[in-house]
């Protein structure tokens, strides 16, 4: 399954990303937009998720719209899920210890494409296989 090195080496693979440390969490911008970043759960999605809260590492990732948010939602609710804070928000959270490294590299992926500037990933579009 997929750790933090996983997440930074796979981030850090796309053209013109950053990793970027704020308030003690990493996350990882293209444009200076986040694409994917560190979220520890806060009190409130703890009292939110109850005993369903997961107690490993979080990640959370950019997607394209809220349908497919809700198709990751529906797809694997062992490793993807959310929270209230992020109802109506284009993003999924990520039981990171419950993800193959494979599947991490096409949520990341997917998740820069969403952010990258049209031109950047149109470029980098047309350079993959």
């Amino acid at each position: 399954m997929a750790s933090w090195e996983d997440v930074r080496r796979l981030a850090m693979a796309l053209p013109e990303t950053a990793e970027v440390t704020s308030r003690e969490t990493l996350s990882w911008t293209v444009n200076k937009k986040g694409f994917v970043w560190e979220r520890p759960l806060r009190r409130s999605d703890l009292q939110a998720l109850g005993d369903q809260a997961p107690d490993g590492p979080i990640l959370a990732a950019q997607v394209a719209d809220l349908t497919v948010k809700e198709a990751f939602l529906a797809d694997d609710p062992e490793v993807y899920f959310t929270t209230p804070h992020f109802n109506g928000y284009a993003a999924i959270l990520i039981r990171l210890d419950r993800i193959p490294v494979e599947e991490l590299a096409e949520v990341i992926t997917d998740a820069w494409l969403c952010r990258a500037p049209k031109r950047l990933a149109k470029a980098y579009l047309d350079i993959q296989p």
